[in-house]
């Protein structure tokens, strides 16, 4: 009955979009909107109500009063009104969540379903009214096995792709998905407790709640690194809401594309909060003063700017800014109206100001302002400039990074300092806060100026074919459109257009109306944000995103334990008191559902290294015990992948053979080899030993790739692997992984270096092996203890 009445919706809401695209041609701005906007309602709803087809129904509460609600991922409604479905974001939901015998909620039952396609495959029943138990027979009796349905979620094969949890989610991670909008909540945990994913929910369950708020404004969801982007990039919809901006830092300045690397003290340097005095001391150090008289000849005539009447101007037009509230690209124009006055009164003392009229001196100017040595010379002064010329031209001198950034060290200015012309800087995503925080500063250029600089990408063929056909379809039907004679279009108009055009061609645009427009605005203010691995930001990241959420409406997730950028926070007061004192509050998720006991006993003392007090979290499941193998350095690549395809034997091995799965779009559902495997490596061997394994191995993909989510087998560096998970996992050489040396670093165990090895250690959901070319790090020496008769080592089973 259910998936009839989602048949019947689609076929519905299909007709009606049918019906847009066969209307009347659109000849107004109005009547385009309206038609853009039926459009865009439209295909939302489609695609909604496609992304629900997978497990569509997932409970069911029996209630005292003898009434029964159907809980699934979408609220439906029958021809009357009447709920067939509930969405299990809806208060009526929330005791499917939140029932326990101890305190029921008035639900006598929960029963969860569970589903292949459109078949029922499995129930599982919570019997929460004990009293009942005598009146059940043995059939129902056997069904009542709450935990199935997480236990068989949680065991089943990784897919490359972060699945919901709609139909298990626990209590605890409840409370944090159904917590106020307001503020900013910060969701700590340690590995495996469903951080993420609990915030992705989260930000289902605030679209529901606050729809009218949010959808317009729309959710920014920020990650690590584009292979986590994509690692989550299902998640939300498949719980049927678009209205979200999936990016990473290296994302969120328009028209730059961050994909350089920094060394690790140039990043810890970008991102120290002293940066943004810097970037404001070099936007005052382009308005210049010349040392001397500026001499200048226009037309055969000399002119004249001193060093005084330039200070004067440019400390007059400064002060005018300040109090104006406008930003330096807007100022110029009275520091240039001062200046072509001062030469306008040179050239008007030569002819006679008694021989000249209004007019005549109007003319003199424009032909001054239009003088090429004039123009020369204004730009020399006070340039107009975008974030990106600014910055370019700061790293590529040293005397202007040392006029800016006099309070750094000889070491951290060199670190800034990029030789070469501007024009061959490569960015960096610790780049892209300095490239906002200098466009606060700078604000617009002209209109004109964009054109002139749109014109001249087009001359240099900039412009990729696909956007070019692209522009001429748009043209073409602009012209048959622009029978009013209000309706004009410009360039500046066309090529945004032609670009979305382009980016839904070839499906780069994954949401709605939200996600075409935010990420190309700047100034595009989200209505909540949401961060993850939020305890790896430096201070001007926090700068950035505050900007994009003046309202302070967000959801941070992080492990402080787990920080391994430099100049992470310490604690989050120190990040969070700065923005929202008073406004922060925290939660912490205290339930391990991806790491096997054994191997969080394992991570558990070097967590020891990293906070003696943290508590590691409790996890739920037993499982397989972690093994080392040492071997020799000649010897590692063969014997790491010798490693490799016992793993995956293993893995292949232990798989569940039925496919019966509680929720998620698990491997053996789609007959593909059961599980993934994960070999993590410290950054100074990821090249050496990637080229080794392809060299012997083709179904290695390299972190970093497109392909890693997919393959059966990924190479990683630690911070490569954040945020993901595997069914198995061989880290390899882990005293390298502690010692990784960082600038400010002093210890061998620092604290960063125990971290990666503590994310490492924690990626695995089933398995994991360490292989070494020297001796065992001691905060691992668990695993070399001396097994006893039987085998085992304590609970630990070597395996050499």
């Amino acid at each position: 009955m259910l998936y009839d009445r989602l048949d019947s919706l689609r076929e519905r809401a299909q007709r009606r979009l049918d019906a847009v695209h066969r209307g009347e041609h659109a000849l107004t701005h109005q009547s385009m909107s309206e038609r853009q906007s039926y459009h865009e309602l439209l295909t939302g709803r489609l695609s909604q109500l496609g992304a629900v087809e997978r497990g569509l129904c997932f409970g069911r509460l029996d209630n005292d009063d003898d009434t029964r609600l159907y809980i699934g991922r979408i609220g439906l409604f029958d021809d009357d009104y009447e709920p067939v479905l509930v969405d299990w974001r809806a208060p009526a939901a929330q005791a499917f969540y939140g029932a326990t015998p101890a305190r029921r909620l008035g639900v006598r039952r929960r029963r969860h379903l569970r589903t292949h396609d459109r078949t029922v495959v499995g129930i599982e029943d919570d019997v929460l009214d004990l009293a009942t138990l005598g009146d059940m027979d043995d059939t129902e009796r056997r069904q009542l096995s709450g935990e199935a349905a997480l236990l068989a979620s949680l065991a089943a094969g990784r897919t490359g792709r972060m699945n919901e949890i709609v139909a298990t989610i626990q209590a605890e991670q409840d409370r944090v998905i159904r917590s106020g909008l307001a503020g900013i909540l910060v969701v700590e945990g340690g590995p495996g407790t469903g951080k993420t994913v609990v915030a992705l929910h989260r930000a289902a369950y605030l679209l529901y709640t606050h729809r009218a708020r949010l959808a317009r404004r729309g959710v920014l969801i920020v990650g690590p690194n584009p292979t986590f982007t994509r690692y989550i990039d299902q998640v939300l919809p498949s719980l049927g809401e678009t209205d979200v901006v999936l990016a990473t830092l290296a994302e969120l300045y328009p028209g730059v594309s961050a994909s350089g690397e920094d060394e690790p003290l140039a990043a810890r340097v970008k991102g120290d909060p002293r940066m943004a005095d810097v970037v404001a001391a070099a936007v005052r150090d382009r308005q210049r003063v010349p040392e001397h008289d500026l001499e200048l000849v226009v037309d055969g005539e000399p002119y004249v700017l001193s060093r005084a009447v330039c200070e004067r101007v440019r400390d007059r037009a400064r002060a005018r800014a300040g109090r104006d509230g406008e930003l330096a690209n807007r100022a110029r124009r009275h520091f240039v109206r001062d200046i072509l006055g001062a030469l306008t009164r040179q050239a008007v003392d030569r002819l006679g100001a008694d021989l000249l009229g209004d007019a005549d001196v109007q003319d003199i100017r424009r032909e001054l302002a239009a003088a090429p040595e004039v123009r020369a010379a204004l730009d020399g002064l006070w340039p107009e400039l975008t974030p990106t010329e600014l910055l370019a031209d700061l790293y590529s001198s040293a005397d202007l990074i040392a006029s800016a950034a006099p309070e750094f060290t000889a070491a951290e200015r060199a670190a800034l300092l990029r030789p070469g012309p501007p024009a061959a800087q490569r960015w960096t995503p610790a780049d892209v806060p300095l490239l906002d925080e200098a466009a606060e500063h700078l604000g617009e250029l002209d209109r004109a100026v964009y054109a002139a600089a749109a014109a001249e990408r087009r001359e240099r063929g900039e412009v990729t074919e696909e956007t070019g056909y692209a522009r001429a379809g748009v043209e073409l039907q602009q012209e048959y459109e622009e029978f009013a004679d209000d309706v004009t279009t410009t360039d500046d108009d066309v090529d945004p257009l032609a670009e979305g055009v382009v980016r839904r061609y070839r499906g780069d645009e994954g949401g709605g109306p939200v996600s075409e427009g935010a990420l190309g605005d700047r100034q595009w203010v989200y209505g909540h944000v949401i961060v993850d691995e939020a305890q790896e930001l430096p201070a001007m990241a926090w700068r950035l995103l505050m900007r994009r959420c003046p309202a302070r409406s967000m959801t941070l997730v992080g492990d402080l334990a787990q920080a391994s950028a430099p100049g992470a926070p310490a604690t989050w007061a120190e990040v969070l008191d700065l923005w929202a004192q008073g406004r922060w509050r925290r939660e912490r998720l205290t339930v391990n559902y991806r790491t096997p006991a054994p191997i969080m006993a394992l991570a558990a003392d070097v967590l020891a290294t990293i906070d003696p007090d943290a508590a590691p979290p409790g996890s739920v499941r037993d499982g397989a015990e972690p093994w080392w193998r040492p071997v020799e350095e000649a010897e590692l690549a063969p014997a790491l992948s010798a490693a490799v395809d016992e793993e995956l034997a293993a893995l292949a091995a232990g798989a569940n053979p039925s496919g019966d799965h509680a929720d998620g779009d698990h491997s053996s559902d789609r007959g593909e080899p059961a599980g993934r495997l994960a070999v993590i490596v410290p950054e100074s061997r990821f090249a050496g030993l990637g080229r080794q394994l392809r060299a012997v191995r083709t179904d290695v993909a390299l972190g970093g790739s497109p392909a890693v989510l997919d393959a059966r087998v990924a190479l990683l560096t630690v911070a490569q692997a954040k945020g993901l998970e595997f069914d198995s996992v061989v880290v390899v050489d882990p005293a390298a992984i502690l010692e990784a040396v960082r600038p400010g670093a002093c210890a061998t165990y620092d604290a960063h270096g125990a971290g990666d090895l503590y994310v490492a250690l924690t990626r695995a959901t089933r398995r994991l092996g360490v292989v070494t070319t020297g001796p065992l790090p001691d905060v691992l020496a668990r695993l070399a203890r001396p097994t006893g008769p039987d085998g085992e080592r304590g609970s630990r089973r070597v395996r050499r």
